[in-house]
C-alpha cells in the first residue's frame, strides 16, 4: 500500500464551500483561543476546479525534473484521496500531486517536518524523497515519497484489537511529546486541524456547519441524541495546555497493517500543532468498541479532551445527501452511519 493515503475521512470539499465572509473575525477568535496565527487567504474561489492529473502529465514531470526515475513504471493507485492524486512509481516510491490550490501547503509541511518527526515515532511514516515544482502545465509543487509496505488497516482485519489500540495510542503519545516549537498551527491548508471545536472558520467542526448537517439528517438519525453529543463537545473545557503535534486524520485509509498488525501511519497532509482531541477520532472511527477503553487509558485522555474528540468524530460522521464526499461513494454513507452509531453508544 502506498505511503500516500486513500480516501479522506473528513470532507474537505465541503469545507471549501463554506462561507468565509467573516474571515477576519474568525482569525481573531481563533487566536484568542490559543490556536496560533492563522493562514487564511484574502480571497477564495468557492468553485475552485480540481486540476486534471493523469499518467502522461506525471511522465512529463518526471522526465523534466527527475530523469533518473523517468524509466520506472508509473500507475495510479486504486483509490487516491480527495486532496491529492497518487501514483506508484516503480516498486518503492509514490508520487503525490495536489488537486487543488488550497492543499499545496501540505507538500511543504510533509517535506519540512516528516524527516524530523519520523525517527522519533514508533511506527513507520511517509518519507519524502524529493520535491517537484510546477511545470508541464501543472501549477503546484508535488512530492516523491517512499512507498511503505502494508494494506489499509481495517477494524475487522485487526489481529488483536487491544494491541492495536495500545500501539496507536503509543504513536499519538510519542507524537505529542515531540517539541512543537515552530510547528504549523491550524490553518487554511490543513483544514484548521487542531483548532477549538465549534470555532467558526473553514473547518469541519465549525458549529454552524455541524448543526446544519444534523438538521439535514432529521428522519434518518436520532438528531436529538446527535445534537446532545455535539453540545457536550462544545461545553467541554477548551485545551489549555501548550499546542501539541497531531496527525489530523488518523482514520482507516491512513493506517497501514501487515498481517493484521499496525505497521505505518501515512498521509500527514493535515499535520498541525494544536488541540490533541483531533487525534482521538480512531476511538470511534477505527477501533472496535471492545478496544476503546484500552485506547483511552493508553492515550491518557481526560474527560474534556475525550468529549471534544467525540464531537470531532461526530462532525466527520454526518452523511448529508448533498455532501460531495458521500455522493462520490455510497459505501461511505454506510461507514459514516456505523461510526455515528459507535459515537452515540459511547455516552
Amino acid at each position: 500500500m502506498s505511503s500516500s493515503g486513500t480516501d479522506e475521512t473528513y470532507d474537505k470539499q465541503d469545507i471549501v464551500k463554506q462561507d468565509i465572509d467573516q474571515r477576519a473575525t474568525d482569525e481573531q477568535d481563533i487566536s484568542e483561543q490559543g490556536s496560533g496565527e492563522q493562514d487564511v487567504p484574502d480571497t477564495l474561489d468557492d468553485d475552485e476546479v480540481a486540476v486534471t492529473i493523469d499518467e502522461p502529465l506525471v511522465r512529463r514531470l518526471l522526465a523534466a525534473q527527475f530523469p533518473r526515475w523517468a524509466h520506472l513504471p508509473v500507475a495510479p493507485v486504486p483509490r487516491s484521496g480527495m486532496d491529492n492524486a497518487t501514483f506508484r512509481l516503480g516498486d518503492d516510491m509514490a508520487l503525490r500531486l495536489p488537486r487543488y490550490a488550497r492543499w499545496t501547503g501540505q507538500v511543504e509541511r510533509e517535506q519540512r517536518w516528516l524527516p524530523w518527526l519520523a525517527p522519533q515515532l514508533p511506527l513507520a511514516v511517509s518519507q519524502p524523497l524529493a520535491q517537484g515544482e510546477p511545470g508541464e502545465g501543472y501549477p503546484f509543487p508535488w512530492s516523491v515519497c517512499r512507498w511503505l509496505p502494508g494494506e489499509p488497516a481495517t477494524t475487522d482485519g485487526l489481529a488483536d484489537p487491544q494491541e492495536a489500540a495500545v500501539q496507536l495510542a503509543g504513536f499519538i503519545r510519542a507524537l505529542q511529546r515531540i517539541d512543537a516549537t515552530d510547528g504549523p498551527p491550524p490553518q487554511w491548508s490543513n483544514a484548521f486541524r487542531g483548532t477549538r471545536v465549534g470555532t467558526e472558520c473553514p473547518q469541519l467542526a465549525a458549529d454552524s456547519t455541524v448543526r446544519a448537517k444534523i438538521a439535514k439528517l432529521d428522519g434518518t438519525v436520532d438528531t436529538d441524541a446527535v445534537t446532545a453529543v455535539w453540545e457536550q463537545a462544545l461545553a467541554a473545557p477548551a485545551w489549555d495546555g501548550p499546542p501539541v503535534w497531531l496527525h489530523g486524520d488518523l482514520a482507516t485509509g491512513n493506517l497501514l497493517a501487515v498481517e493484521g498488525r499496525l505497521s505505518a501511519v501515512i498521509d500527514f497532509g493535515t499535520l498541525a500543532v494544536g488541540d490533541p482531541a483531533c487525534d482521538l477520532i480512531p476511538a470511534w472511527m477505527f477501533l472496535p468498541a471492545k478496544a476503546r477503553a484500552a485506547f483511552r487509558a493508553a492515550v491518557g485522555a481526560d474527560d474534556a479532551t475525550w468529549a471534544r474528540g467525540r464531537g470531532i468524530a461526530l462532525a466527520g460522521s454526518l452523511p448529508v445527501p448533498d455532501d460531495p464526499f458521500f455522493q462520490q461513494d455510497p459505501a461511505r454513507v454506510t461507514t459514516a452511519l456505523r461510526h455515528l452509531e459507535a459515537i452515540l453508544a459511547d455516552g
